[in-house]
């Protein structure tokens, strides 16, 4: 058991370092600009949790317009967690009112 705990807090240590040679951005990606994002981008690997990616999400009520989302890795891992915990939620509430929505 305390070897266990040994190597859960070595891998706890070493984690920030394996990160921490690159700081998150100073401001939120999507104020960035591409080449701003482009330069940040240029030294750490696709996978890292600071790599910011930016989507194309469609605006509501135009059929033309798009908005630029720009998020590191680990921000959009946090947003789709959360959602998937949204949808979660709203699935097991459905089912405790034994399928009856209300109306």
């Amino acid at each position: 058991m305390r070897f266990v705990s040994i190597v859960a807090l070595s891998i706890a240590l070493a984690a920030p370092a394996v990160a921490g040679d690159k700081l998150p951005p100073d401001r939120m990606p999507s104020e960035m600009t591409p080449t701003e994002i482009k330069a940040y981008n240029a030294d750490i690997d696709k996978s890292h949790p600071y790599y910011i990616t930016c989507r194309k999400a469609e605006v509501i009520g135009s059929l033309a317009r798009k908005l630029r989302v720009c998020r590191t890795n680990e921000q959009w891992k946090e947003s789709s967690a959360r959602g998937n915990d949204n949808a979660r939620e709203t699935l097991e509430g459905f089912a405790r009112s034994g399928g009856v929505n209300g109306n």
